[in-house]
C-alpha cells in the first residue's frame, strides 16, 4: 500500500491550494468585482470602449494573463510528462528531437495562422466560424461538431485518469469515484464563471511551467554533473544505434506521438471570444508559442535523452497510471531529489486535471456556437446571466460522464468512441490552415491592405502550407503497420474519425447544396463585433 511521505503530502496539499484558491475566490467575486465594468476591446485594428458582455451573450473576462498563461501551459500534459518516454525509444534521441522540432515548428505555423483569423475576428466559434466563411459552410458544420465530439470524449479519457493517478495514493478507493468527483469539480468550475475557469486554469498552467523549468535546471546541473557528480555530457546521443534508432519510419512514427503531445494548443482561437482585449492578448499569446515549443518541449526532450538510455525499459513502459517510470520522475531520481514519484504524480494529477477542465471549456463553447450558427438545436444557444453557456455545458458533461460510464460496465463501446475521435484533433489542425490560406487570399483579393490586419501570421503562403502537409502526414502515419500487415480492424479504429468528418461534410453539403465559396465573395465583415457594439450602445 502506497503511503504520504510528508514530502509527498505536502506536495499533494499544494496542488490542492492551487486547484481550489481560484475556486473560493470566485464564490466571493461573482456578486462583486465580476459585475459589468468598462474595458477595452481591440478588434480588427481599431480600439473600441464598452462593456465586458461579448458577441451573443458571453462575457468578456478573460485577462491577458489567463490568455497567455493558457497559450503557454495549456498543452502541456501527459504528453510530455509521460510518452516522451516511448518517443526516444522508440526513435532514439535525434529522433525524438527531429520529430518534435518538425511538429514544433507546424504547430507554430498553425498558431500564427490562428492568431492572425482570432484577431481580426474574435468569437466564441473560432476556427470552425472561419471554416464557414471563408471556406464552405459544410466544411464548418463538420469542423465544429467534429471538435466538440474530440473533447467531449476526451473528458471523459481524462477524468478516467484522474482516478488512476490518484490510486497512487488511494489504492483502496475505487478509481471511478476520483473519476465522477473530478467531472463535478470541473463542471462547478465552468458553471460559476469564465473568469473561474480562467483563474483555475492559470494556476494549473503555472504548476507546470514551474516544474519544467525545474526539471530543465535540475537535468541540465545533472547532464555537466554538477549534481549526482556523474557527468553524462551527451555520451547517450551516441549510444549504441543513437541517435537515429529505426531510421525514418521510426521518425514518422514519432510525429505521431508528437502531434498529439501539442494537441489542444488550437484552445487559444476558442478564448478570444471571451477575452477582454482579444487585439491585445491573442498575439501576445501567439508570440509565447514558439518559446514554449522550445523551452518546454525541444529541451526537455534533449534533457531525458542526455540522462536517460533509449534502451531503458522504463521510457518504453511510460504509462500515466505508473508514475514511478515517467520520464521527469527518472531525472529526478537521478539527480538524487528524494520524494520524486510524489511531486510528478501530482504534477500528472494537475496536468489531467487542467486538460479535462480545458477540454470542458473548448466543447462546450464549441457547441455553443454551433447552437448560434443555426447547426445545433436552438436551445444550445442560451447563456444564463453569468454568460455561460449552461445548456451547451450541461449537454456535454451529459456525453463525457455517459462515456465514461461506458469504460466502467465494457471496454467494447468505450473504446469505440475514443477511437472515434482519435485523429479529430489533427483535422481541426487541417481546417486551420485552409481557413486561414482562403481568408487571406480573400482579404487581398477584396482589395484590402496587410497593414489593416492588427495581426499577420509571418511565412504565408509557406507557413500553412507546410502546415497543412504535415498534419496530413501525420493523419496518414497514425498506423501505417495495420496497412502491412491488412489488419482492418485496426485500421478502423485508427483512422475512423477521418470517414466520419467526411460523412458530417457531404450530409451538410448534400443537403444545403452548398459550394466552396468564391474569394470575392467571402464574407469579411464582422458582424459578430459589430452586434456586441449595438448590445453596449442599447
Amino acid at each position: 500500500m502506497a503511503r504520504f511521505s510528508i514530502f509527498e503530502s505536502r506536495a499533494f496539499l499544494f496542488i490542492l491550494l492551487f486547484s481550489w484558491s481560484p475556486l473560493r475566490i470566485n464564490f466571493y467575486l461573482e456578486g462583486t468585482i465580476l459585475k459589468k465594468r468598462n474595458v477595452s476591446e481591440v478588434t480588427n485594428g481599431q480600439q473600441v470602449s464598452g462593456q465586458q458582455d461579448g458577441a451573443n451573450g458571453v462575457k468578456r473576462s478573460l485577462k491577458t494573463r489567463h490568455v497567455s498563461m493558457i497559450a503557454l501551459g495549456g498543452s502541456i500534459g501527459t504528453g510530455l510528462f509521460v510518452a516522451s518516454g516511448s518517443a526516444i525509444s522508440t526513435a532514439g534521441p535525434g529522433g525524438a528531437l527531429v520529430a518534435y522540432i518538425g511538429i514544433g515548428l507546424m504547430v507554430y505555423f498553425l498558431m500564427t495562422s490562428l492568431g492572425e483569423m482570432a484577431t481580426y475576428l474574435p468569437v466564441t466559434g473560432s476556427f470552425a466560424t472561419y471554416a464557414r466563411r471563408f471556406v464552405d459552410p459544410a466544411m464548418g458544420f463538420a469542423m465544429g461538431w467534429n471538435y466538440w465530439f474530440n473533447w467531449a470524449i476526451t473528458l471523459a479519457v481524462d477524468v478516467s485518469t484522474v482516478g488512476l493517478v490518484l490510486k497512487f495514493w488511494f489504492p483502496r478507493v475505487p478509481s471511478w469515484a476520483f473519476s465522477v468527483g473530478a467531472l463535478a469539480i470541473i463542471f462547478i468550475i465552468n458553471a460559476l464563471s469564465v473568469n473561474s475557469f480562467g483563474e483555475t486554469e492559470y494556476w494549473m498552467a503555472l504548476i507546470k511551467v514551474v516544474t519544467v523549468i525545474v526539471f530543465l535546471v535540475v537535468g541540465f546541473l545533472t547532464i555537466f554533473g554538477i549534481i549526482n557528480g556523474h557527468a553524462t555530457y551527451l555520451e547517450n546521443f551516441v549510444y549504441r544505434k543513437a541517435p537515429f534508432v529505426g531510421g525514418i519510419p521510426t521518425i514518422l512514427s514519432v510525429f505521431v506521438v508528437a502531434g498529439f503531445s501539442f494537441q489542444g494548443t488550437e484552445l487559444i482561437g476558442i478564448t478570444a471570444g471571451e477575452s477582454e482585449n482579444p487585439g491585445e492578448s491573442i498575439p501576445k499569446a501567439i508570440k509565447q508559442v514558439f518559446w514554449r515549443i522550445i523551452l518546454f518541449y525541444i529541451l526537455s526532450i534533449f534533457v531525458i535523452a542526455a540522462l536517460i538510455p533509449y534502451t531503458s525499459p522504463n521510457l518504453l513502459g511510460s504509462d500515466a497510471g505508473d508514475v514511478t517510470i515517467s520520464p521527469f520522475t527518472l531525472v529526478f531520481r537521478r539527480a538524487g531529489l528524494a520524494g520524486a514519484a510524489g511531486i510528478m504524480n501530482a504534477v500528472i494529477l494537475t496536468s489531467v486535471l487542467s486538460a479535462a477542465n480545458s477540454g470542458m471549456y473548448a466543447s462546450t463553447r464549441m457547441l455553443f456556437s454551433l447552437g448560434v450558427s443555426g447547426d445545433a438545436p436552438k436551445i444550445f444557444k442560451r447563456v444564463n446571466t453569468r454568460g455561460i453557456p449552461m445548456p451547451a455545458l450541461v449537454g456535454t458533461a451529459a456525453v463525457g460522464l455517459i462515456t465514461f460510464a461506458t469504460s466502467i460496465f465494457g471496454d467494447r463501446i468505450y473504446n469505440f468512441l475514443v477511437s472515434a475521435s482519435g485523429l479529430s484533433g489533427f483535422i481541426a489542425w487541417v481546417g486551420i490552415a485552409i481557413s486561414h490560406y482562403r481568408f487571406r487570399r480573400a482579404f487581398k483579393a477584396q482589395g484590402h491592405d496587410l497593414s489593416e490586419l492588427q495581426y499577420h501570421a509571418k511565412w504565408f503562403p509557406f507557413g500553412p502550407i507546410l502546415a497543412l502537409i504535415l498534419c496530413i502526414l501525420v493523419i496518414i502515419g497514425q498506423d501505417l503497420g495495420s496497412f502491412a500487415s491488412f489488419d482492418w480492424q485496426a485500421i478502423l479504429f485508427s483512422y475512423m474519425s477521418v470517414p466520419l468528418f467526411l460523412i458530417l461534410f457531404i450530409y451538410y453539403k448534400i443537403r444545403h447544396k452548398t459550394k466552396l465559396i468564391p474569394l470575392e465573395e467571402v464574407d469579411l465583415t464582422i458582424h459578430e463585433i459589430n452586434d456586441e457594439k449595438k448590445d453596449k450602445k442599447g
